[in-house]
């Protein structure tokens, strides 16, 4: 048994850069206690190698330059210690970038693997910089160094640890930018290969050079109730090691020390001062055994001594968190009623939640000849390693600012664990939501979502999941994606799939609108010059071609209307679109296979532009009003839209009387409003309903259920307002239904 109450701060490093022959016997003596397998011989080579490399230099410190690369070196060792390759590159890996040796010159030294490594740091130093990393393909280049050798990555959280601890000698703005760049970057990205050691320590080092005075204050009263701790944690533990010793456990206990910007977070997120924080007082207990059952049988001795805190449990053994951590969590009503958190975990727990993904490849080292493939089959690393891929290969599309706030938002998020009807465990960032899940199934499960039950009771897709929930889908083939899903999902993946979608669908209609506009130039044998086409944009409004081609395949913009404002149409005189849809100007502009005509007006007259308002969804039947509006043609509302019941004086004096064309045909959006009874298997008999009357489509369903009622928003296609009411009889008679009604939004 080892019992220390609490953790003592490290020894500071000896001083180096005097030296040099004494620096290479520290580096080598922390490599035969740490690493398990150390080629002093490849390590000494490398050393003279950049001491070499790097004599001419110095640091903005006034030290020698080779100090960098050792500290650097000696982090990999003490810190993520891995094999004596990573500490060769490590000491190498400025030597390409700041020197004039080259990477042939490397690999004629010391091989391959170690020239790789050092390729790899050197083509990625730029790449965490918070403007170089809104790049998708700087992205490409970090996944690339990645899948090569997982070494890369760690070196260069090495190399930013070690400048963040010498950022003292750096001017005040640099010191503001860097720091910003960790927490920003290093840090959420250090959290998520699980280098717990490291993140806090660059999280404390940002935020000491971003908010000194916040940081000094709490430095300083973490000093002043240093001991008061230390003695109320001692009379915690010794009861606790008392039993353990008696059940026959090897067992460590340490106080956890609680980080200065972990600190100052829960401030800030609870709006209190640090001494009505209650979880300052923290211990771990660390068991040597290789039975995860055994950290179960120690929380339970733990709880016959002090009362436990329900809600404050949590269990990430049986439910380990993507970077492979695991831990029981727990909080107990210690003496004097104060509240002490406990982690309690076993020494192979312990190892990964330090040191994380280097822990890993550490194990399997073994097992090949050092190399990322003999790691690569591990289930949890393969699963990590897909969440990386699956956000650098969707990234193109993205816009610079969405994919770093998606990339940050991944990165740093606790994890939620929700399940398929089918008892599948799905993991999901806190605050998902059912489109989340959706997409994390399958893409296009997510597109075509239109509704889900979340413990068998329908929810909203805006819902909130939680752990435990079991979760299902329910899908439409006539159901896309919307620019409010984007707002809805947090996940990288449901926003990618959302955007990439809403794109292609967006070139689509391009595409088709510059076919459109191709095909009626050639009817009118006209050929047009980029200066009167541009022109021609000018006098519409319209910023660019593809911004044109895309109102025109809409439908917002029509094609004759724009060659009239060339002058293409020699018997009409150019107007503007304003012009187009002017009362005056209506009776020579009517289309013939118009569904609306003008009141009095017959035969339907020729050329209109017009389309049906999205806030009231009129169907042929209602009672319409058109309204005129400049660019966009007529919109068509119903009569009783709140929006022209409550039309100001100056909208009201551009309303036109319309009534619908005597043949009509096609299909028209209609949304409708249902309430009732929440009860199992009411979404499916509201679906069914609707589906089952001449094969009506859904477009999308939206129900918010509170208590043991719902009320659902539903779109669809209706031919007309016949089709629409058998609709509404048919979901009258649905049971536990109390009301449906048009939607009036």
């Amino acid at each position: 048994m080892k019992l220390s109450y609490w953790r003592k701060p490290k020894d500071p490093p000896k001083p180096i850069g005097t030296d040099p022959d004494a620096d290479l016997q520290l580096l080598l003596s922390e490599c035969r206690k740490n690493l398990s397998r150390c080629n002093e011989t490849l390590i000494a080579k490398a050393f003279r190698f950049c001491l070499q490399a790097h004599q001419n230099d110095l640091r903005e410190s006034g030290e020698p330059y080779y100090t960098h690369p050792l500290e650097v070196a000696r982090i990999i060792v003490n810190e993520i210690p891995l094999d004596d390759v990573s500490v060769c590159a490590a000491l190498l890996h400025d030597v390409v970038e700041d020197t004039t040796y080259s990477l042939d010159d490397i690999r004629a030294e010391f091989g391959t693997t170690v020239a790789e490594i050092v390729d790899g740091a050197t083509k990625i130093s730029g790449i965490f910089r918070s403007t170089e990393l809104r790049q998708a393909e700087n992205y490409r280049k970090l996944l690339l160094a990645l899948v090569k050798d997982v070494r890369v990555i760690l070196i260069k959280f090495a190399d930013r640890l070690h400048n963040m601890r010498t950022l003292g000698h750096l001017p005040p703005e640099r010191q503001q930018r860097l720091a910003r760049e960790t927490l920003d970057i290093y840090a959420p990205f250090a959290h998520r290969f699980g280098l717990a050691n490291i993140k806090w320590e660059l999280e404390d080092l940002a935020f000491k050079y971003l908010y000194p005075e916040e940081y000094n204050a709490i430095r300083q009263a973490l000093a002043e109730s240093r001991a008061e701790r230390e003695a109320y944690i001692t009379r915690f533990v010794e009861p606790i090691a008392e039993r353990l010793k008696k059940e026959g456990f090897r067992f460590e206990i340490t106080g956890r020390p609680k980080h200065i910007y972990s600190i100052y977070q829960k401030m800030q997120r609870l709006g209190v001062p640090m001494s009505e924080l209650y979880d300052l007082l923290a211990v771990r207990i660390i068991l040597d055994t290789s039975e995860n059952k055994d950290c179960y049988t120690v929380y339970g001795i733990v709880a016959d001594i002090y009362e436990p805190i329900a809600d404050r449990f949590k269990d990430y053994i049986a439910r380990p968190k993507k970077n492979s951590y695991q831990s029981l969590h727990a909080a107990f009503i210690g003496p004097e009623g104060k509240r002490v958190e406990v982690q309690i975990r076993t020494r192979s727990m312990h190892e990964i939640a330090e040191r994380g993904i280097a822990a890993h490849f550490r194990y399997k080292e073994n097992q090949g000849n050092g190399r990322v493939p003999s790691w690569w089959n591990d289930k949890e690393l393969e699963e990590w390693a897909n969440w990386v891929r699956d956000i650098f290969e969707n990234a193109g599309d993205e816009a610079p600012e969405q994919l770093l706030e998606s990339f940050k938002l991944n990165l740093y998020q606790d994890e939620i664990y929700v399940y398929t009807p089918r008892n599948d465990l799905i993991i999901l960032p806190q605050g998902a939501t059912p489109l989340d899940f959706a997409y994390a199934i399958h893409s296009e499960i997510g597109n075509h979502c239109i509704g889900a039950k979340v413990n068998g009771k329908l929810v909203p897709l805006d819902y909130h999941l939680k752990t435990g929930d079991q979760v299902e889908i329910l899908t439409s083939k006539n159901q896309h994606p919307t620019k409010d899903w984007e707002r809805i999902c947090i996940t990288h993946k449901a926003k990618s799939n959302i955007r990439k979608y809403l794109n292609e669908e967006k070139r689509r209609i391009v595409e088709q609108g510059k076919q459109l506009w191709e095909k009626r130039l050639r009817k009118a044998t006209l050929q047009l010059t980029q200066e009167q086409f541009d022109r021609m944009l000018g006098k519409m409004g319209v910023p660019n071609p593809s911004e044109f081609f895309y109102k025109l395949g809409l439908g917002i913009i029509g094609a004759d209307a724009a060659l009239k404002l060339i002058g293409a149409d020699q018997s009409a005189v150019a107007s503007s679109l304003a012009e187009e849809v002017a009362p005056s100007g209506l009776s020579d502009r009517l289309r013939a296979e118009s569904g609306v005509v003008l009141d009095g007006a017959h035969p339907p007259i020729p050329n209109l532009l017009y389309h049906y308002a999205r806030c009231c969804n009129p169907v042929p039947g209602d009672d319409i009003v058109g309204i005129i509006t400049v660019g966009s043609g007529i919109k068509i509302h119903r009569r009783d839209c709140r929006n022209i019941t409550d039309a100001s004086d100056s909208l009201q004096a551009r309303m036109i009387k319309l009534t619908w064309a005597p043949n009509q045909s096609g299909e028209y959006l209609a949304t409708i409003r249902v309430t009732g009874e929440d009860r199992p298997g009411m979404l499916h008999d509201i679906t069914n309903a609707i589906t089952g009357y001449r094969n009506t489509n859904i477009r999308s369903v939206n129900i918010d259920a509170f208590g043991n009622d719902f009320e659902g928003i539903i779109t669809l296609y209706v031919r007309d307002l016949n089709h629409l009411n058998e609709i509404f009889s048919r979901l009258g008679k649905i049971r536990g239904v109390r009301g449906v009604s048009r939607f009036n939004g």
